[in-house]
């Protein structure tokens, strides 16, 4: 009896041809960094705001609105690097979302990669990078713990640090690609931070325009941004009015408002004085450590050197930072 020996044949079917691989917390810092950005904005030759960005093409950034707002000029640093990139201005703003593109002159740095639409799961590790009151290039790690709804739009919730320079950075999954933008912290409380989804980047990308300058953005939280309702750290939520000064002691009281829904604390706000040229001739800072319930106002003292009293009476009060409350 002849014996038929059939071959085995093995076939390999490879359901998905995209292979996902994990990157280490080193190689994902050592791969994002050249993409992120420290952002200065400007008015007048003066800082307003500190924030974070990421290249997602040629000359363009991604940041948060609330980022340029109050600014007419700017310039974007890409973390470890000296040189200072111009911002042009922007072709593209989501103020619902909190999103805008940037444009910058002559960049030739890399791309980060964005993640697809679909949100995270929550449990899944993630990174965020930024600059922290400036702190360039800081790197944390935490993961997504839960995902909320607003209005039917969707908030990352994550356990990463998130503080005020942190604003428009990039929130990085474990494969080194983009889901988020980080907008918001709740310092009050115990690992409560915010990223906007990927999938909003994908929407302001296709609705570009032609580049607009930058020309002083005074955007309506409560009436156009939905991060609004949960407190975000944009400036012009805490506003001023009834400014009166006394010229024989030097002396100002000024009402600070709140303007969000939720009560905030320590306020910390710089007073600048100008001539009469519209030329800043000094400035003060004043805190206001104590709670100012949502919609309120609470007066504020302060003082300055001798010699201001000249002043046009022109002032200018700036929002430097203020913390939530529960």
């Amino acid at each position: 009896m002849k014996k038929f020996i059939i071959p085995l044949i093995v076939t390999i079917i490879f359901l998905n041809h995209n292979i996902i691989i994990s990157q280490t917390a080193q190689e994902i810092a050592k791969r994002t960094f050249p993409s992120v950005v420290l952002l200065v904005m400007e008015d007048k030759g003066q800082p307003v705001s500190l924030g974070s960005g990421f290249f997602v093409s040629d000359n363009v950034i991604v940041t948060n609105a609330h980022v340029i707002q109050g600014s007419t000029s700017g310039y974007a640093k890409v973390i470890n690097k000296d040189s200072k990139l111009e911002i042009l201005g922007y072709t593209a703003i989501d103020e619902l979302h909190d999103l805008v593109l940037l444009e910058v002159k002559n960049s030739n740095s890399n791309k980060i990669k964005l993640g697809k639409s679909e949100l995270p799961e929550v449990g899944e590790d993630v990174y965020a990078i930024g600059n922290p009151q400036g702190l360039e290039g800081t790197f944390s790690k935490g993961i997504i713990s839960s995902i909320r709804d607003i209005d039917g739009h969707s908030i990352i919730q994550i356990t990463a640090p998130i503080s005020p320079g942190s604003s428009g950075g990039p929130l990085i999954n474990s494969t080194g690609e983009v889901i988020g933008v980080a907008f918001a912290s709740f310092k009050s409380g115990q690992n409560l931070n915010f990223a906007i989804p990927v999938k909003y980047i994908y929407s302001l990308l296709e609705n570009t325009k032609p580049l607009e300058k930058l020309r002083n953005l005074l955007i309506d939280n409560k009436g156009k941004s939905i991060f609004y309702k949960i407190g975000d750290k944009s400036t012009d939520a805490i506003s001023w009015s009834n400014f009166l000064w006394n010229p024989v002691i030097d002396w100002f009281t000024v009402s600070i408002i709140n303007k969000l829904n939720i009560n905030v604390s320590k306020v910390h706000c710089i007073v600048i004085f100008y001539d009469k040229n519209d030329n800043p001739i000094d400035f003060t800072t004043i805190y206001y450590y104590e709670s100012i319930p949502s919609g309120l106002a609470k007066r504020v003292e302060g003082s300055v050197e001798e010699g201001t009293r000249n002043f046009s009476k022109k002032v200018d009060i700036r929002v430097l930072n203020f913390e939530l409350e529960e």
